[in-house]
């Protein structure tokens, strides 16, 4: 038992960072120990007190609480108290009693640790050890930051989100078709930048019926947490109102998410925004933002200041065939208005895209090109040096295999050249694949004369057009309107006929959906919910999920026009459309709640309308004059355009006697029109952007890479490590599936994402997409890398006494094993620990300074320990006080050996990055030549963070981070 008397000074082994103890009261089976840095004192039982004496040795470093310091060189105790003699920082001599040494002394190197008697259990040691190679092998993960999504390994998203997310503050346009996942795709973008911390400060702009989906998603998915900002947040994040000084709301978050509309209904709020100083700006549905020439919308405007004032810029919109020309030019705009800015110039230059595409689709069929398409990738190419290419592609004594090379360098070429290919991402549903076959039921319906327009109805044929496609909303119809809709009791009886099954019914008014979900599940019993923009945002959340249980929960979802935007039903397969829209890109936009790729059904779209009114002539030109329900239609939108006046004028006539010829008419001339329009597009199609969009072969590698992370089997074996050491209790469910529940005698008192309820997890992906209550846990799960940090923040486990059995060494052999990191400080944005080694440098040492680690791996040890009885620390303190001298001497053969491999380390680390970073800045500046998307300021950033690199890397140091005493036995 140790003897304490007043006025020593010892340190707590469970908490370190009490600082230096005073014992300042002892009685007989206890001791009272004041902490003065923390102004704290605790009791102790004298018998299994966890306190260590603290003496420090000759060469030993000591600072007094007045703050000067002395270099022991000598110490001498009287009556059980220590005083040491040395010589101060200014070369006179000089004593210190251990009472007047600093309170704030703590132990952090391992040797100090050591030689204090602070040893750790070989458990922590060993995961500190494996905490550390697995870090580092991550920091050099071409996939980092795209390990945690709880998402579908989708070749075309990864690819998209691993080439914008590599950017330096990337500015494009995500315009996939819909159902392609540009939401996943920014999810997966904003999870990598701020991973690898390329951005820290992001704002997250939405319609405001899509921010609490978007909360939902980037916490479900993503694990990234954002803050809802409205007016009361703003109010309470600036301290308006109070005495103290307003400031900005916007600079109390670092990931903010609010709607378009909050910000225009507020113009101090949106003048705090454009202040924000943000990393990212990600703006959804960003086609709603209107521009011309001649005018600019509100939404323009608010979004153009705040892109102007934001380094990187994400926008998710509809296609460039939907948006048209101008809008199209008006999103390129909001990336880039310096190489944007003239509307003629871009028409221009889209009107060369044609030629391209032919020339391209000669290359892609393996065809002979032609002068034209020869000269054609000539001009793009702006290299006539790659004649020799084209004419050996076009040589007939090319064989197969030099010509499919051949071909694949030319549109490699024109992939990195090509216009708008490094700002503009476009996946379509025909490159992707993987979509399911849309199969439509039509149901013409015969109405009473009651529920029709009377034949003398002289009113404006826009409001007779709006009353027979919505008859609810006839005069004298409110409230009753149900018992008279030959829909209605069709909708019920396909209902009952369904079964079970899911059904999603989309109408375009909030009222028609109100009604009808009453009257299906108060009058008729069937469970149904409704979905409305009147609706709050917890409310259609609540909606959502009662829709998506697939045992309690609703059979019917009745959703409004909202329903057709951003919201993802995939797991129902029966689409009823009520009535239809006018516009069809909101009849796309309908179908693609259901047709999105991971649907493993065929998509059933059930079409009631009533005979002989503008509801059958409306469904009759969608379906015999574009195919619009059973395939997706890019030429609509511009048939819609051109045929606006003559739709309208056979909507408006179905009481006429002359009704079937225009009917017809019209039919005819949209076929042709749409025909048309389709082979334009076909033969315009910009190939190099869909290539550029999806290169297979790239994405196909990081599917893989994925994969292997996801089978890496070191993950379970380390987080029970983990566990074990931390006091977390794991308890496994299944094969599948564990538990983590904090323990009574957690080591911390928190762990990042662990609640007090527990956290349900799985390491396989497949069931973390079906089962909302599990979390997909990875190396880049929350928790996993708050417990890594853990690890590696403190000083447990950096200090162990180890007993092996090894025949090769003699009894009593004293060996000290070592771990070094090299540490590089550098800013977190530039990435420097991607360039360092990819583990730690160990070192296993004998006294005579021979090295033994090759023969001796952690594996030998760890086996070998599990052989013996472990040391206890009583037993380990006393062994190292003992070879104290011996041991100090490893501990300096040890830093002397691997600093005698530090320059070589840094070379290797200097070369890697300059093989890596030259390439990137030969590639870039080549591009600049012929691709004005291709930022100067890309070009510069990343000449600076190659020169600001090998400064950083240049001054990395070796750390020792950890050592073990190991005696053989």
């Amino acid at each position: 038992m140790p003897e304490f008397i007043c006025g020593q000074r010892w340190i707590s082994d469970t908490e370190a960072d009490l600082g230096l103890g005073l014992v300042v009261e002892t009685e007989l089976r206890r001791v009272t120990i004041l902490f003065p840095a923390c102004d704290d004192t605790r009791i102790y039982a004298t018998d299994n007190a966890p306190l260590t004496r603290v003496r420090f040795q000759e060469g030993d470093e000591i600072h007094s609480h007045e703050g000067w310091s002395l270099t022991v060189t000598l110490v001498e105790e009287h009556e059980g108290l220590l005083t040491y003699l040395g010589e101060k920082a200014d070369g006179m001599p000089g004593f210190l009693t251990e009472l007047q040494l600093s309170h704030f002394i703590q132990f952090s190197k391992p040797q100090d640790r050591l030689f204090a008697g602070q040893i750790d259990n070989q458990n922590w040691f060993g995961l500190r050890h494996a905490t550390l190679e697995k870090y580092n092998v991550l920091a050099q993960s071409p996939v980092r930051g795209l390990l945690g999504a709880r998402v579908s390994l989708l070749p075309h998203q990864l690819y998209i989100s691993h080439e914008v997310a590599s950017r330096h503050a990337p500015r494009v346009l995500l315009a996939d078709e819909v159902g392609l996942g540009k939401t996943i795709e920014a999810g997966l973008i904003l999870h990598q930048q701020l991973f690898t911390e390329r951005a820290r400060r992001v704002l997250l702009l939405t319609p405001e019926t899509l921010v609490h989906q978007w909360l939902v998603e980037m916490l479900r998915r993503f694990n990234l947490n954002f803050s809802v900002f409205d007016e009361e947040r703003c109010i309470a994040s600036s301290n308006e109102g109070e005495d103290e000084e307003a400031h900005n709301p916007f600079h109390s978050e670092q990931r903010i998410l609010c709607s378009l509309e909050f910000l225009l209904d507020n113009p101090k709020r949106l003048a705090q925004a454009v202040d924000g100083e943000w990393d990212l700006l990600v703006v959804d549905e960003a086609h709603h933002l209107a521009w011309s020439e001649q005018e600019v919308s509100p939404e323009y405007q608010a979004v153009e200041q705040l892109a102007s004032n934001t380094r990187g810029l994400l926008l998710l919109t509809a296609t460039p065939e939907q948006l048209g020309r101008t809008g199209h030019f008006a999103r390129l705009r909001l990336l880039d208005p310096a190489r944007f800015y003239d509307y003629a110039a871009f028409v221009e230059e889209d009107r060369h895209y044609e030629p391209v595409a032919a020339a391209v689709q000669h290359l892609l069929n393996d065809e002979p090109l032609p002068q034209q398409a020869s000269q054609v990738l000539l001009e793009k190419l702006h290299e006539s040096a790659h004649m020799d290419w084209l004419a050996q592609f076009n040589d007939p004594k090319t064989d197969a295999k030099k010509r499919q090379q051949v071909s694949r360098q030319l549109l490699d070429l024109l992939l990195d050249r090509h216009g708008t290919g490094r700002v503009l991402f476009r996946n379509t549903r025909a490159a992707v694949k993987g979509f399911p076959e849309r199969k439509l039921h039509a149901h013409p319906l015969e109405a009473d004369d009651s529920y029709r327009l009377p034949e003398d109805y002289d009113g404006e044929p826009e409001d007779r057009i709006l009353q027979e496609l919505y008859p609810e909303f006839q005069n004298g119809q409110e409230g009753i309107w149900w018992q008279q809709d030959p829909r209605v009791s069709w909708l019920i009886d396909l209902l009952n006929d369904l079964s079970e099954e899911k059904v999603l019914v989309i109408c375009a008014h909030p009222r028609t959906a109100l009604e009808l979900e009453e009257v299906l599940a108060a009058k008729n019993g069937i469970r149904a919910t409704v979905f409305h923009e009147g609706m709050t945002i917890i409310q259609r959340d609540r909606a959502a999920a009662y829709f998506a249980d697939l045992e309690a929960g609703a059979r019917v979802l009745v959703s409004s026009e909202i329903g057709s935007e951003g919201r993802n039903f995939q797991f129902a397969h029966h689409l009823v459309l009520f009535d239809l829209p006018l516009n069809p890109d909101l009849l796309e936009q309908r179908i693609g709640r259901l047709d999105r790729i991971g649907q493993q059904q065929q998509i059933q779209i059930h079409v009631p309308h009533i005979m002989n009114s503008a509801q059958e002539s409306l469904f009759l030109w969608y379906h015999e004059g574009m195919e619009a329900f059973t395939q997706t239609c890019p030429a609509c939108p511009s048939v819609y355009t051109r045929m606006r006046p003559a739709l309208l004028e056979v909507l408006a006539s179905s009481s006429e006697s002359h009704y079937q010829d225009i009917l017809e008419a019209l039919l005819e001339e949209t076929q042709a029109q749409h025909a048309q329009l389709r082979a334009h597009l076909q033969r315009g199609r910009d190939l190099l952007l869909e290539m550029n969009s999806h290169r297979p072969k790239q994405a196909q590698q990081l599917c893989e890479t994925i994969e292997d992370w996801d089978q890496d089997s070191q993950l379970m074996p380390w987080l029970e490590q983990l566990c074990d050491v931390y006091g977390i209790r794991l308890e496994e469910q299944d094969g599948e599936t564990w538990v983590l529940r904090p323990g009574n005698h957690m080591v911390s008192a928190s762990l990042p994402e662990l609640p007090e309820d527990g956290l349900k997890v799985t390491l396989e992906r497949d069931t973390a997409l079906v089962r909302e209550d599990l979390q997909l846990l990875s190396w880049e799960h929350p928790l996993v890398r708050g417990g890594m940090d853990w690890v590696l923040s403190s000083d447990q486990g950096n200090t162990s006494v180890v007993a092996i059995r090894d025949n090769r060494l003699p009894s009593g052999t004293l060996l000290l094993e070592t771990l070094f990191v090299l540490v590089c400080a550098a800013p977190p944005e530039l990435q420097a620990r991607r360039f360092l080694p990819a583990t730690v440098l160990r070192l296993v040492l004998d006294l005579e300074g021979e090295q033994w680690q090759s023969l001796l791996s952690p594996a030998d040890i760890r086996q070998q320990i599990q052989q013996k009885k472990p040391v206890n620390v009583h037993t380990a303190r006393n062994l190292v006080r003992a070879a104290n001298e011996r041991i100090q001497t490893l501990v300096k053969n040890a830093i002397t050996q691997a600093n005698t491999q530090l320059p070589d380390l840094i070379t290797r680390s200097l070369e890697q990055m300059d093989k890596e970073l030259n390439a990137e800045i030969t590639r870039l500046e080549a591009l600049h030549q012929v691709n004005p998307n291709v930022r100067p300021e890309e070009i510069d950033f990343a000449r600076s963070r190659q020169q600001t690199l090998r400064t950083h890397l240049q001054a990395s140091q070796l750390n020792l981070d950890a050592l073990r005493v190991i005696v053989n036995t």
